[in-house]
């Protein structure tokens, strides 16, 4: 399947612009680009490419990449190479200096198509969640940055506590933990979090423990913070973040519950059904935890203590938006960006630390359905290792 780029309306004439003014989307000497995946079901083509102008917290539409209900992305970590969602599996594309995409193969997954994608350290896997079908997959990744076969796939099982959802599980986040020895599954439908040894040698996933969270208290996402020692897991049904801290050091995985805050503003009803957890994002100087939570449409955001862990909530606060489903916050710290699913726009704002407000700095961007909202440095600016040799190369 070949890859289209489509300029949108006035986006040459834009993307001319930034480049001689921004030079290039630059903080430092490091230019940024951010990618928006979206479902196809309307208008909408796939990947909406930005470039990101740092300094003033806007995003400058540049172009569309075909690719069919591409709800999330992921990036090697090369930066080389971005993974999406599809519907007959997942793609990738070769990003170039300017972080345009051009696509390399696509794979099946034997299954439903997913929704969360996650890439590891040494550039050998690709980690897929099944929503749908329950289901965790990990396809091999080439050096080349081609998508190669199936690895492993483990359909969860179990008896959820939702009606809505079916009593079944339903697979929402997958991420390794930032030693890469586990993976952590979480699970939306059976109210679990299953944590997988990945065995490099056989290139499986053999479960090794399981966090049981309340009962429809529905875990939608995991991330941990910069230093490796805690996971902050976001609950869309309880509307609430859990801290855990995490210690990979022994044979198996160790997480203790720490704290447990709500992601809703105090007028509401930490009960109501019309309220969602929905996107949780970590700033890149590591100091502060976003989310935001659909239904009441705000964002929230946390301190957190450098030495415990610990959150801190700051404010809760509108996003001008309806279902905001991701978050991402700009390289500099001081600006964030909110995907709005229902209202078909998105939203940025400056973060005012000191007076803990947020001051929207931009009009509304157009965009259908947006799903997830992602910013990296074009290739040449990552800070990271190559990818590692693996002898499934030799093999396929």
């Amino acid at each position: 399947m070949n890859c289209a780029i489509i300029r949108t309306p006035n986006a040459d004439r834009a993307f001319a612009h930034i480049h001689r003014i921004l030079g290039g989307s630059i903080m430092g000497n490091k230019k940024y680009v951010a990618y928006v995946g979206t479902y196809t079901y309307g208008t909408s083509k796939g990947i909406q490419v930005y470039d990101v102008d740092v300094e003033n917290g806007k995003l400058i539409e540049r172009s569309e990449v075909n690719v069919s209900n591409a709800s999330h992305t992921a990036v090697s970590k090369n930066g080389k190479y971005l993974y999406s969602i599809e519907d007959e599996g997942v793609a990738v594309f070769k990003r170039d200096e300017n972080g345009d995409l051009v696509r390399i193969n696509s794979v099946g997954i034997d299954g439903m198509r997913g929704c969360f994608l996650a890439t590891d350290v040494d550039g050998r896997y690709l980690y897929v969640a099944g929503y749908h079908d329950g289901k965790v997959t990990v396809v091999h990744t080439h050096k080349d940055g081609s998508l190669g076969r199936i690895m492993d796939g483990v359909f969860h099982k179990g008896l959820g506590s939702v009606a809505e959802r079916n009593f079944r599980p339903h697979v929402n986040c997958v991420r390794p933990t930032p030693d890469n020895k586990y993976l952590c599954a979480v699970d939306n439908g059976i109210d679990q979090v299953k944590i997988y040894r990945i065995n490099k040698r056989r290139h499986k996933l053999e479960l090794v423990d399981i966090l049981r969270c309340p009962r429809e208290s529905g875990p939608r996402i995991i991330r941990f913070s910069a230093d490796g020692k805690y996971a902050y897991i976001l609950f869309e049904l309880s509307n609430e973040i859990k801290v855990y801290s995490y210690d990979g050091s022994g044979n198996n995985p160790e997480f203790e519950l720490l704290q447990s805050v709500s992601t809703l503003s105090k007028q509401h009803d930490k009960d109501a059904i019309h309220n969602a957890a929905s996107g949780l994002a970590l700033a890149p100087d590591g100091k502060h935890l976003f989310c935001t939570t659909a239904g009441e449409n705000t964002v929230s955001m946390y301190e957190i203590d450098a030495e415990t862990g610990l959150l801190e909530k700051k404010f809760t606060l509108p996003i001008s938006g309806d279902y905001p489903k991701d978050i991402v916050i700009f390289p500099d710290n001081q600006h964030i960006a909110v995907a709005n699913h229902a209202s078909n726009t998105i939203t940025t704002f400056k973060v005012d630390y000191e007076k803990n407000i947020i001051v929207m700095n931009d009009k509304p961007h157009k965009i259908e359905t947006p799903n997830s909202i992602h910013m990296w440095p074009v290739p040449q600016d990552f800070d990271a290792v190559e990818p590692l040799a693996d002898a499934e190369d030799e093999q396929e």
